[in-house]
């Protein structure tokens, strides 16, 4: 079985100096094929749909005319289930956090170009949580969540009238208070872009009280 899950099969060898070139840096491995359809900038992110199959190289680092084709190869969709995968609770996003996820994002990138759509969206690491819980005031045992909030790397890909489409990476973080009653509800969402995990991970603890104030009240 091949890198993609399927048979390879032997194809004339292309006497393409990149592709060459990059089959001498990786002896023992492959060289994959982009398709441009779906991606500009093959150094960058590319999302395994744009990969129309690799090459085999063998340990000389020559091509060794074996192709396996990718059978995901397509149009690039939406990949939310390191999101929905872990069994964290996600109820204060609404029946479909993949979606609110989504939204939030499109309207993160919409407030800086209006006409921004948002063509696909892969979560690339299983998000850092926060829940925090009062007590009940009538049962000990029964604790109500208050503020929760997660920070989620992505990757996507949107288009834009003025700027064509772009291939953007970055976390998107969303925090709630008063998710339990008296208080009324507030979000926040933060998009930032070039930043890993690690680095939302540590703000998320203080963006979630960030909120808190806001309007000259805080959460209880």
């Amino acid at each position: 079985m091949g890198r993609f899950g399927s048979r390879s099969r032997r194809k004339g060898v292309p006497n393409e100096p990149a592709l060459l070139a990059a089959a001498a840096e990786n002896p023992g491995g492959s060289v994959a094929e982009i398709d441009p359809t779906y991606i500009d900038d093959p150094n960058g992110y590319v999302p395994p749909e744009a990969i129309r199959g690799a090459w085999l190289v063998d340990s000389s680092g020559k091509l060794t005319g074996e192709y396996q084709e990718n059978p995901r190869h397509g149009v690039p969709q939406d990949d939310f289930s390191k999101l929905t995968d872990p069994d964290h609770w996600l109820g204060w996003l609404g029946d479909d956090p993949a979606t609110a996820i989504r939204q939030g994002i499109e309207e993160s990138l919409r407030a800086q170009v209006a006409d921004a759509v948002v063509e696909w969206v892969k979560i690339l690491e299983t998000p850092r949580f926060l829940t925090g819980g009062r007590r009940h005031s009538e049962d000990e045992q029964v604790v109500l969540v208050t503020r929760a909030a997660l920070a989620a790397p992505f990757a996507l890909s949107v288009r834009a009238t003025q700027h064509g489409r772009s291939i953007l990476l970055g976390v998107f973080s969303w925090a709630a208070v008063n998710l339990s009653p008296p208080g009324v509800r507030r979000d926040r969402h933060w998009f930032d872009l070039g930043a890993g995990l690690e680095w939302a991970g540590e703000r998320l603890q203080e963006r979630i009280y960030e909120i808190d104030g806001e309007d000259g009240t805080a959460e209880r």
